[in-house]
C-alpha cells in the first residue's frame, strides 16, 4: 500500500513540475493562447525600401546600359556567291558542340549563301569590330542600324587568328560605344550581351561572367595556325546564333569583349558562351585599320601549360605558368634575350601568368620592337628577362605534305610499352619522309596508346625522341637504357620533335 502510495505521489509530483516548469518557460517566452495559431497565420514580411533600392538600382542600371550602347549596335547580314558554305557537318565531330555560333547545321551545295550576325560601331566615321567568322568570304556585306538604316559595308581587314575583323559603313556622326579593358574583369561581374539572335532584331540580354581564360580549341583546329590566340571570357548570359560580332558590356555601359562562340550540343544557347576580350580586339582593330593586317608581335618561342609533372621536374612553387618547349629556328628574340629551352615562363611585366593563352594575349597587346619583361623560374630560382618583341610572318608557314609508305615494323620495348604506353623504332630515311621529318637519325615513336601515360599528354605516332632526362637518344638502345633506370611512379623528361622541326618537353610519371 505504501509503495501504491509512493508510486502515485512520484508521478503526481513528476506532472506538477513538469506543469511548474512550462509555466516557467511560457513565462520566460511570453507566451499566451493563442499564440501559436497567430504565428501559424502571419503573413510574410514585405520588403522594406531599403532592401527593394539595391535591386531597383540594379534594374535602373541594366535600362541605362540599353539606351546608350544599343544604337551603336549594328545587324550584318553576308552574301557569298558560287562556293559551298560550310556547316556544322563540315566540322570534325568532337568539336561540333565547341562552334563559333552563326555555323549554320548543314552545309549544302554552290549558289548564294547567306549569314549574319552582329557588330558595334567605335567610331563616328562608321568604322564596325565583328567577328571574322561573320564576314569571311563574303561577297557583298550589309549593315542595318539601329534606325533600320540599310547600308552596304566593306571589310577593312580581318584575322581569323582572334576571330576578329574590321568593316566600315559610309557617313558620319554614328552613335559608339565605350570600351572598357577586359584585363580588369572580375569572375562574378554583371554583364550584358547584346546583339541580333536569331534574325529576332536587337537584343539585350543578362548573365555574370563565368570565367575567364577559356582555352577553346575552335581557332587553331579551323586555322591550323599556331598563332591562333585562345584565351576567352565565358559568360552565362544567354546568346545565340546571330550574336557573333556583338559586344559583351559592363555595367559602366563599356564593351569588355566581343561574343564569338557557344558551347551547345544543338547549336543554341546551352548555358555557356564565349566573347574575345576587348584589349585583345581592340589592338586587333587598330593594326586592321592602321596596317590593313595584324602586326603581330612574336617572342620566338613554342609553349605549352604547366603540368603537375612539370612543376614537379622544375621545381616551381605552384602549379602554374607557361613551359619553353622550344625556341623557333633562325632569329628568335627569347633566344637572344637568352630564354632557354625547359624555362618556365610565370609573368610579363609584373603581372603573373598562369596558361599559355593568357601568355599570348598579353603579348599581344604589345606591338612588334616594344620590349617586355619576362619573370622566369629555372632550375627552380626565379629571375626576370627583357626580351624585344620581334614580329610574327605575315603568312602562315606551308605544312609539309605527307607521302604515305609502306609502313616499317616497330621495333618492341617492353619497358616503354609497360611505362610509358609507346612503342619506338629507328628513325630511318623512309620513315622519316612518311611522318615529314626533317632528319633520318634517332628513334621515332611508332605507336602510341592514347590512354597511357604517353597519350595522355599528347605524344604521338611520328614523334621523334631527341632525349631522355636531358640525354641525347641516338638509337632504340640508348632509349630503352635510359627508360629502364626509372623507377615505375617517378617522372621521365622527353624532349619531342614533330614534323616542322619544333621541339617540345613533356614530364610524363611513368606507371606502376
Amino acid at each position: 500500500m505504501s509503495e501504491r502510495r509512493f508510486n502515485r505521489t512520484h508521478v503526481a509530483g513528476l506532472t506538477a513540475g513538469a506543469f511548474a516548469g512550462g509555466l516557467l518557460l511560457a513565462s520566460g517566452l511570453q507566451f499566451t493562447p493563442g499564440m501559436h495559431a497567430a504565428a501559424l497565420m502571419q503573413t510574410p514580411a514585405q520588403p522594406t525600401r531599403q532592401d527593394v533600392r539595391p535591386v531597383a538600382e540594379l534594374s535602373q542600371a541594366f535600362i541605362s546600359i540599353a539606351e546608350s550602347v544599343t544604337p551603336a549596335v549594328v545587324a550584318i547580314t553576308m552574301e557569298r556567291t558560287g562556293r559551298r558554305a560550310a556547316g556544322r557537318r563540315d566540322i570534325p565531330e568532337e568539336l561540333r558542340d565547341m562552334l563559333p555560333f552563326d555555323i549554320p547545321e548543314g552545309g549544302g551545295g554552290r549558289g548564294p549563301q547567306e549569314g549574319s550576325g552582329s557588330g558595334f560601331i567605335i567610331s563616328p566615321d562608321g568604322y564596325i569590330i565583328t567577328n571574322n567568322h561573320v564576314v569571311e568570304g563574303a561577297d557583298k556585306i550589309t549593315v542595318v542600324l539601329s534606325d533600320n538604316r540599310s547600308l552596304v559595308a566593306r571589310v577593312v581587314g580581318r584575322d581569323p587568328n582572334t576571330d576578329v575583323a574590321v568593316i566600315k559603313v559610309e557617313g558620319s556622326r554614328f552613335p559608339v560605344v565605350r570600351l572598357g579593358t577586359s584585363d580588369g574583369t572580375r569572375i562574378g561581374e554583371w554583364v550584358l550581351a547584346i546583339g541580333n539572335p536569331l534574325d529576332l532584331g536587337t537584343t539585350v540580354t543578362s548573365g555574370i561572367i563565368s570565367a575567364k581564360g577559356r582555352p577553346l580549341p575552335i581557332l587553331r583546329e579551323s586555322t591550323g595556325s599556331r598563332w591562333a590566340i585562345e584565351d576567352f571570357i565565358q559568360t552565362d548570359a544567354p546568346i545565340n546564333p546571330g550574336n557573333s560580332g556583338g559586344p559583351l558590356v559592363n555595367l559602366r555601359g563599356e564593351v569588355v569583349g566581343v561574343n564569338s562562340a557557344i558551347a551547345s550540343p544543338t547549336g543554341f544557347y546551352a548555358g555557356y558562351g564565349f566573347a574575345v576580350p576587348i584589349d585583345l580586339a581592340r589592338k586587333v582593330a587598330d593594326d586592321l585599320m592602321r596596317y590593313g593586317r595584324v602586326r603581330r608581335p612574336a617572342l620566338g618561342i613554342t609553349l605549352k601549360d604547366v603540368r603537375p609533372e612539370d612543376a614537379e621536374v622544375f621545381r616551381l612553387p605552384r602549379i602554374a605558368g607557361v613551359v619553353v618547349n622550344d625556341l623557333t629556328a633562325g632569329t628568335s628574340a627569347a633566344r637572344e634575350a637568352g630564354i632557354r629551352q625547359g624555362d618556365v615562363i610565370v609573368g610579363v611585366d609584373g603581372a603573373p601568368v598562369e596558361r599559355t593563352g593568357q601568355l599570348q594575349r598579353m603579348v599581344a597587346t604589345h606591338q612588334p620592337g616594344e620590349t617586355v619583361t619576362l619573370d622566369i623560374i629555372r632550375g627552380g630560382e626565379r629571375r626576370q628577362v627583357r626580351v624585344r618583341l620581334a614580329e610574327a610572318p605575315t603568312e602562315p608557314e606551308q605544312r609539309a605534305q605527307r607521302e604515305v609508305t609502306a609502313p616499317v615494323q616497330p621495333v618492341r620495348n617492353d619497358v616503354a610499352r609497360q611505362r610509358l604506353g609507346i612503342t619506338v623504332e629507328p628513325l630511318t630515311a623512309a620513315l622519316a619522309k612518311q611522318y615529314g621529318l626533317r632528319t633520318t637519325t634517332g628513334v621515332v615513336v611508332a605507336e602510341s596508346d592514347r590512354f597511357g601515360p604517353a597519350g595522355r599528354q599528347g605524344v604521338g605516332r611520328g614523334d621523334r625522341i631527341v632525349s631522355v632526362d636531358g640525354q641525347p637518344v641516338t638509337d632504340v638502345a640508348d632509349f630503352r637504357r635510359l627508360v629502364e633506370r626509372k623507377r615505375g611512379g617517378q617522372i621521365v623528361s622527353l624532349i619531342l620533335e614533330d614534323r616542322s622541326a619544333q621541339q617540345r618537353i613533356e614530364n610524363i610519371r611513368l606507371a606502376e
